[in-house]
């Protein structure tokens, strides 16, 4: 691609910085959602690359802004994998299994945006805080 002014290039490097916020710090840290991918070597075998980019693109096309995209190791649950685990602001943790692209995008489409569990996808509901 060729950058024909100076003002492509601001746009685009807003695009990107936007990007890596989303993957770092979320942008609403009071509120902010944590969506964990585990990205072990057992998680990207089965496809984590595919699911982490689709929660990317389903979160910026529903220009939420206050969702945190982690990469983490393994998560163990290897026999599940992709596995992400959902941390949502005064809510027990969700840790999602099996989640392929298309999970993905519904556990922030029906999840996150409309507070609908995602039944058939759910390992754990809830964590022991011992």
């Amino acid at each position: 691609m060729k950058i024909k002014s100076l003002d492509e290039l601001i746009k685009m490097r807003e695009a990107s910085v936007k990007k890596v916020n989303l993957r770092e710090t979320g942008e609403n840290a009071g509120e902010t959602i944590e969506l964990m991918v585990g990205m072990a070597t057992c998680g990207i075998a089965a496809g984590a690359r595919e699911t982490l980019q689709s929660l990317m693109e389903t979160i910026q096309t529903n220009g939420l802004d206050n969702i945190k995209l982690i990469q983490v190791g393994c998560l163990g649950f290897c026999h599940s994998e992709p596995t992400v685990q959902l941390n949502m602001p005064n809510q027990e943790p969700v840790l999602y299994g099996n989640v392929d692209k298309d999970t993905a995008k519904k556990i922030v489409e029906d999840h996150v945006m409309n507070g609908k569990l995602v039944d058939n996808h759910i390992l754990i509901k809830s964590f022991d805080k011992a």
